[in-house]
């Protein structure tokens, strides 16, 4: 049998005469292999696990209103500020401040729901909306929104009332943010045309919104809560995810480069990239999970981040083109009502001409 170069077996010891001589000789022995092997690796531990946690300065921020005509300067620093930590900031988005207020409002109604009642309405692997299970460690609760027809009857069973509100606003807020997040979108496209991909989503429920309560006086600095985000992620396949976050201390972002986090301008949205953008920019932008974090707040505050897919953008295109071919379509039934017309109009008119 060929002879093993990589055997790191230390040699048998001598055979020497039994006394305290005995222990001596194998000392040597040992020594002098490990000083002249040139295989003993130098062990050395990390002194964490994970990444440290970093202060940054605040993201570049995106002027919606002057999205189109972006300087050559712009939108350098925003892709720039997207592959090194996974997001940035949109103001002057256009969305009424009472349109957010009143959904936020409205959702704070859910989690006054009591466990009896959620229970029926828990997210589990068949079902990735409605209410997140609670653990002790947790500080806040967490609630999944979206258009499913499943999820607004079961709510309707258990909150009849207050949850087609809560839903009316929703549907109005979420329609003004699709809007922003279909323009940001295709800016994206444009900047990696090379790798334009089929990108699927959602498209039978369309966007979703993750509807946060955060407890009050956070930390918001827990290595649970980092683990937990990377590890559970986001359900669902998204390419920007636009967070809601008024009032919040700190915006903390999760990918598997690191942890960073920074102050949010007040108002602003800040958009986060998921993993639809990583396919499209062919790896070059890597998905990240946002979550921002209420320190000092002595009352719970609520937080919403909405997913939008690229299919929801084709879903509303193919919408907008059936609704127009409906409105140059004429039904049967108009075609038959404009036959009876024109027959009695025919008739009445050949009744005039025969009296003169």
């Amino acid at each position: 049998m060929a002879e093993n170069p990589f055997d790191f077996r230390a040699p048998p010891p001598s055979p020497v005469a039994g006394g305290r001589c005995s222990c001596f000789a194998n000392d040597e022995v040992l020594s002098e292999f490990l000083e002249n092997s040139p295989r003993v690796p130098d062990l050395v531990l990390p002194d964490k696990v994970f990444p440290k946690h970093k202060f940054i300065e605040n993201p570049p921020k995106i002027d919606f209103r002057e999205l189109d005509s972006m300087g050559s300067e712009t939108l350098p620093k925003i892709m720039d500020s997207v592959a090194t930590i996974g997001c940035f900031q949109v103001v002057n988005y256009g969305i009424p401040g009472e349109s957010i207020r009143s959904a936020l409002s409205a959702a704070a109604g859910i989690f006054q729901l009591p466990p009896e009642k959620r229970a029926t309405v828990t997210r589990s692997p068949e079902n990735s909306y409605g209410f997140e299970e609670i653990h002790e460690e947790d500080e806040g609760e967490e609630f999944v929104w979206c258009k499913a027809k499943s999820l607004e009857l079961a709510m309707e069973g258990i909150w009849p009332v207050g949850y087609s509100n809560f839903s009316e606003k929703m549907e109005t807020l979420v329609s003004e943010i699709e809007k922003v997040a279909e323009k940001i979108l295709f800016v994206f496209r444009e900047s990696y045309p090379q790798h334009q991909v089929m990108m699927k989503g959602q498209d039978s429920i369309g966007s979703a919104c993750y509807v946060h309560k955060h407890g009050g006086n956070v930390a918001g600095d827990k290595w649970y809560d980092v683990i937990k985000m990377l590890i559970r992620g986001i359900d669902y396949s998204h390419a920007l995810c636009l967070h809601i976050s008024d009032g919040s201390s700190e915006f903390h972002v999760y990918s598997k480069k690191g942890w960073v986090s920074f102050r949010p301008d007040n108002h602003a949205l800040v958009v986060t990239v998921g993993d639809e953008i990583q396919a499209l920019s062919g790896g070059e932008l890597k998905h990240v999970i946002g979550r921002p974090i209420y320190k000092g707040e002595k009352e719970e505050m609520i937080s919403m981040a909405m997913l939008y897919s690229a299919s929801t953008t084709e879903n509303r295109r193919a919408e907008s083109k059936s609704e127009k071919e409906k409105e140059k379509t004429i039904s049967l039934t108009q075609q038959a009502i404009a036959a009876i017309v024109l027959t009695l109009v025919y008739h009445v008119l050949l009744f005039v001409y025969s009296k003169f």
